[in-house]
C-alpha cells in the first residue's frame, strides 16, 4: 500500500510506474487464517491514513490552510465515530489561549485548535493526548527564512497530519485506552499585524513569553494544545513536530528525536516506532540548558541563546508547559517527517508520514504492560 502510492494529483502526465492495483497473498495454515487477514486489513488500514497524511503534508500550502485541516478533521471525525470539537481565534483569545492567535496573526488564514476524541467501549483510567505541530506554511514571519527550498515549509504542519490520520486510524481499530488529538494550526506570515522579535505575551498557565525569533513558532502554537490536554484530562500526552532544524542536523533525515519527563513513555514510543519502520532516538533533557531560555524581560525566551542544542532547549521550553502530573514525551520529526528527494526505503519521494504508525500502535498497545 505504501510502496504503490505517490502524490500526482497535480500533474497531467501521472507517474506510470506507479500501479493502480497491488495484490497481496498469504501463505498460512488454516488454523490461522482469520489472525492473518485481520493482521492484513489492520496493516492496510494503517498504511491507508499513513498515504493520507503524505497527501495532506504534500498538498500546496494555497490548499492546506488552517481552516481546511479543520475541515478535513470534521469530515473524518463523522466517518470513522470521533467527537469533534474545533476553536477560531476569536474563541482561543477569549479562553486566554494565545499561542495560535499569535503565530497566526500576519495570515489572512486565520488559525484553528481542533481537539478529536476517541473513546474506548469501557471506561479508562487512562487518557493519552496526542498533540500534532499544524503550521500549514512558515515564512519564519518578520524573522523571514532564506529563499531556498522554502517550498518545503508547506510541510511544516506534518505532525498535525501524523495526528489526524491516527486518529482517523484509531476511530476503526478501538483502543482500549481514551486518545484524544489535538491539532495546533496557524500559517506563520509576514505583515503589518505579524508579530514582532520583542513582543510579550502570557501563556494560560501564567508564564510570560518573550519572542526572540518570530521563526520559532511551532513551540507557541503548541503551547495552546498543551493547555487544552490537560483540559482533557491526559494523564500521558506525546507531542509531535517538525519542531528544528538541529535535530535534523543531530540525526539527519531518517532518525526522529524524543525527550520528555516520563521514561516508559519515552521508552514506549520508541518501541512503537521500532515495530514499524519508524526509527526514533532519545535526547537528553540537559537542565543546565535552561539557562540559556533566560531573558530579563519575561519567564522564557522562546530560542535559546547562542543556538547550541536546539532541539533540546526547544524541549525544555515545551517542558514548562506541560500541564502538572501528566507524563509527556516530544517527538521531533523535522528529518524524518520532512520532504525527501528522492525514492527512500518503499516511500516515493515526498511525504513519508512519518508518525501515524508509531502513535496507532502505542495507542492500541497501551494499556499491556511494558514490553
Amino acid at each position: 500500500v505504501l510502496g504503490t502510492h505517490a502524490f500526482d494529483k497535480y500533474k497531467q502526465e501521472k507517474d506510470d510506474f506507479f500501479p493502480k492495483h497491488a495484490s497481496l497473498t498469504i501463505l498460512t495454515h488454516p488454523e490461522s487464517r482469520a489472525d492473518a487477514e485481520a493482521r492484513r486489513a489492520r496493516y492496510a488500514w494503517v498504511a491507508e491514513n499513513v498515504n493520507l497524511a503524505r497527501d495532506l503534508v504534500d498538498e500546496p500550502a494555497n490548499v492546506a490552510t488552517p481552516e481546511y485541516v479543520a475541515a478535513r478533521a470534521s469530515e473524518l471525525a463523522r466517518e470513522v465515530g470521533l467527537e469533534f470539537e474545533e476553536l477560531d481565534v476569536a474563541a482561543l483569545r477569549a479562553q486566554g489561549l494565545h499561542g495560535i492567535a499569535q503565530v497566526g496573526a500576519g495570515s489572512e488564514n486565520a488559525g484553528r485548535l481542533v481537539t478529536l476524541r476517541c473513546l474506548p467501549t469501557k471506561p479508562s483510567p487512562q487518557t493519552v493526548v496526542l498533540v500534532g505541530k499544524g503550521i500549514t506554511f512558515d515564512t519564519g514571519g518578520i524573522s523571514l527564512k532564506p529563499a531556498d527550498k522554502m517550498w518545503e515549509m508547506k510541510g511544516d504542519m506534518a505532525g498535525a497530519a501524523a495526528v489526524l490520520y491516527a486518529m482517523r486510524a484509531l476511530g476503526r481499530l478501538k483502543p482500549e485506552v481514551k486518545v484524544v488529538g489535538i491539532l495546533c494550526c496557524a500559517e506563520n506570515m509576514p505583515d503589518a499585524r505579524a508579530q514582532r522579535p520583542g513582543d510579550i505575551y502570557v501563556g494560560k498557565n501564567g508564564k510570560s513569553v518573550m519572542v526572540d525569533n518570530t521563526d520559532a513558532e511551532g513551540r507557541l502554537a503548541l503551547m495552546d494544545g498543551f493547555y487544552r490536554a490537560g483540559e482533557e484530562g491526559a494523564t500521558h500526552m506525546v507531542d509531535v513536530g517538525t519542531l528544528t532544524g538541529a535535530v535534523v542536523r543531530a540525526l539527519g533525515p531518517s532518525v526522529a528525536g524524543i525527550m520528555g519527563t516520563d521514561r516508559e513513555l519515552v521508552r514506549r514510543v520508541i518501541r512503537s516506532g521500532e515495530s514499524h519502520g519508524e526509527a526514533i532516538w532519545e535526547l537528553p533533557l540537559v537542565e543546565e540548558y535552561k539557562e540559556s531560555l533566560k531573558t530579563p524581560y519575561a519567564d522564557l525566551n522562546n530560542l535559546s541563546a547562542g543556538g547550541l542544542a536546539g532541539a533540546i532547549t526547544a524541549g525544555l521550553f515545551l517542558r514548562e508547559f506541560v500541564p502538572d502530573g501528566v507524563g509527556w514525551a516530544h517527538l521531533d520529526i523535522a528529518g524524518a517527517g520532512g520532504f525527501r528527494d528522492k525514492e527512500w526505503k518503499y516511500f516515493d519521494a515526498g511525504s513519508s508520514g512519518f508518525g501515524v504508525k508509531t502513535l496507532v500502535d502505542l495507542c492500541e498497545g497501551f494499556p499491556q504492560a511494558p514490553r
